[in-house]
């Protein structure tokens, strides 16, 4: 099967995609990777889904093989979805699907309430669509965590030390716990993390994933979820650090969304339970064209 990739020209530099069957005349999806700067590596065994359709995957500004500008000013949400729109116009992109994971949900459900032209469906994987509420779950899971480890993470927050070794340590048992079940942790995702944009992630998001002062800090969309026109599918792994409370709650406000749970996953079921994760999503977007 083909692939094809280059570089796109958005606000601040250009970007690195792929496309692979582009000679699909079916509906393509394109891929929105999580972080905020966490790049598509992790997500490529999505490549699959091109059985059925072009598979369209880029690296966002600031990570993986796009460029890193030094611009602090660059990372918003506002600016991410003129990317999208760049990306989308540069790609001559007319109707397509889009599935979002994590900061993806984010982004995407940002750039339908300002561009919803040309859309056919949205797949929200993992989903932060409040980063309020998302904050008030990890709250919630860090009680689960062994005490010494919740001591070290307070602790460190408290003083300003989040860039200590103690609470990266600390970090590392809520990873286990919330973000990849896998033990061990797959050796191919241990060398992604050098496609990362850690300056973005921390402007928009902050330290770790359960301790929000980035600029998304207040995002919520779910007031707006009852304007979503075309079909959802929201999915998320049972122990995901996007719990299955708030991702049900967030497809109820959702007029036409579906809600499906990976059982053995926590927040990367697209490799924790990669062939069932791959059905479900192929069966959804069949059911939409």
């Amino acid at each position: 099967m083909s692939a094809h990739e280059g570089f796109i020209e958005v606000t601040g530099g250009k970007v690195w995609y792929r496309i692979h069957n582009k000679e699909s005349q079916n509906i393509p999806v394109i891929i929105l990777h999580g972080g905020p700067g966490s790049s598509h590596y992790s997500m490529q065994g999505l490549g699959i889904l091109a059985e059925d359709r072009p598979v369209i995957f880029y690296d966002q500004l600031g990570c993986g093989k796009s460029d890193r500008p030094d611009d602090q000013s660059l990372w918003t949400i506002d600016r991410f979805v003129e990317e999208l729109r760049q990306v989308k116009d540069g790609l001559n992109l007319e109707e397509f699907h889009i599935l979002g994971h994590s900061w993806g949900t984010t982004l995407a459900a940002a750039y339908y309430l300002a561009k919803p032209e040309g859309i056919k469906s949205i797949i929200f994987s993992s989903p932060c669509l409040s980063a309020p509420l998302w904050a008030e779950d990890q709250e919630e899971n860090r009680k689960l965590l062994p005490m010494a480890v919740q001591e070290a993470l307070k602790r460190n927050e408290e003083k300003g030390t989040t860039d200590s070794e103690e609470y990266k340590k600390a970090t590392e048992v809520f990873n286990k716990h919330f973000v990849c079940r896998l033990d061990p942790y797959p050796e191919f995702l241990k060398k992604g993390r050098e496609f990362r944009g850690p300056e973005v992630y921390n402007i928009m998001w902050g330290p770790s994933e359960f301790h929000v002062t980035g600029n998304l800090k207040h995002f919520d969309c779910t007031g707006q979820l009852k304007d979503f026109n075309v079909p959802t599918l929201y999915t998320c792994g049972r122990f995901d650090e996007a719990t299955p409370k708030s991702t049900e709650y967030y497809s109820s406000l959702t007029p036409d969304g579906t809600f499906h749970v990976f059982e053995q996953s926590a927040h990367m079921p697209y490799i924790e339970e990669h062939d069932e994760y791959v059905q479900v999503i192929g069966e959804f977007l069949k059911s939409v064209d």
